[in-house]
């Protein structure tokens, strides 16, 4: 119990976007997906970190990865962060207590998780070696792909393992691309600033505003062939601020306000 507690304290300090989804989840279902999350939040934080270069961040990210591809059921919390020890004073304690968030998930769907994590790292090591490089659609395909489709299909993996709730694999994936299309958007400046730029040679925003909203459309196709139930009550509610978020920059706002965040949050679990 002491593990999900610190999860859910870790959580509400990193998203309000899917505290209130994963927090509606039930037991061991909640463990699953909040260790799916904080995983993968572990390795964005290396992903996106602004004081260390991209040939560190490859090398902690792939570090990261093995120790995930070599977990299993008597790993130690502190093997997961090997080869991350000696950069503990630069990296964020989301990343520095994986161990923590990898031994949450339920054991017989842990290695689905740590597999998905390890996977995940890998790719973002190669997207930091050539420093965000996107040239065409392709290329942002591959990475929204790498990012959040991938997590798409572990959300389904997940869903399955629960109740047997099956879903559109092709879904899944435009549901992960569709919400990173979002924050790409919402993220540019920042983005930038690092020097990342996702949009490919000749788009504009309004392209990639045209992206989301075609991804999400695939979201909404997903959603809608979920039965009622816990897979359905947490998809809709990404969702609903994935748009209101597409809406809020249309009309020149840098993100949703906690008013806002609240009101779509309240009208997507309204109908559940």
């Amino acid at each position: 119990m002491s593990l999900l507690r610190n999860a859910i304290d870790m959580l509400q300090a990193t998203s309000r976007t899917f505290l209130i989804p994963i927090s509606g989840l039930p037991p061991r279902l909640k463990e699953a997906v909040t260790s799916a999350y904080l995983c993968m939040r572990a390795i964005d934080e290396i992903e996106d970190h602004p004081h260390l270069d991209n040939v560190l961040k490859a090398k902690l990210l792939r570090s990261l990865s093995l120790n995930l591809q070599s977990a299993n059921a008597s790993t130690a919390i502190d093997d997961f962060t090997i080869g991350l020890e000696s950069f503990r004073d630069r990296l964020d304690s989301v990343t520095m207590r994986v161990g923590e968030w990898a031994l949450l998930a339920p054991d017989e769907i842990a290695p689905r998780v740590w597999d998905a994590s390890a996977a995940m790292a890998d790719r973002m090591a190669y997207w930091a070696e050539c420093n965000w490089l996107v040239r065409s659609q392709a290329d942002l395909d591959c990475y929204t792909f790498s990012v959040a489709g991938a997590v798409g299909l572990l959300l389904s993996d997940l869903w399955g393992w629960y109740d047997n709730t099956q879903t559109d694999r092709m879904h899944a994936i435009g549901f992960g691309r569709g919400l990173q299309a979002v924050n790409i958007l919402r993220n540019r400046s920042e983005d930038l600033g690092r020097g990342a730029d996702f949009l490919p040679e000749g788009w504009s925003t309004a392209d990639l505003h045209d992206y989301a909203r075609y991804n999400l459309s695939l979201a909404d196709q997903y959603c809608a062939s979920l039965p009622h139930g816990p897979a359905l009550n947490f998809c809709r509610i990404p969702l609903a601020l994935a748009y209101g978020t597409l809406d809020a920059l249309s009309q020149g706002k840098e993100k949703l306000s906690r008013s806002d965040v609240l009101a779509l949050v309240a009208m997507a679990t309204s109908s559940n």
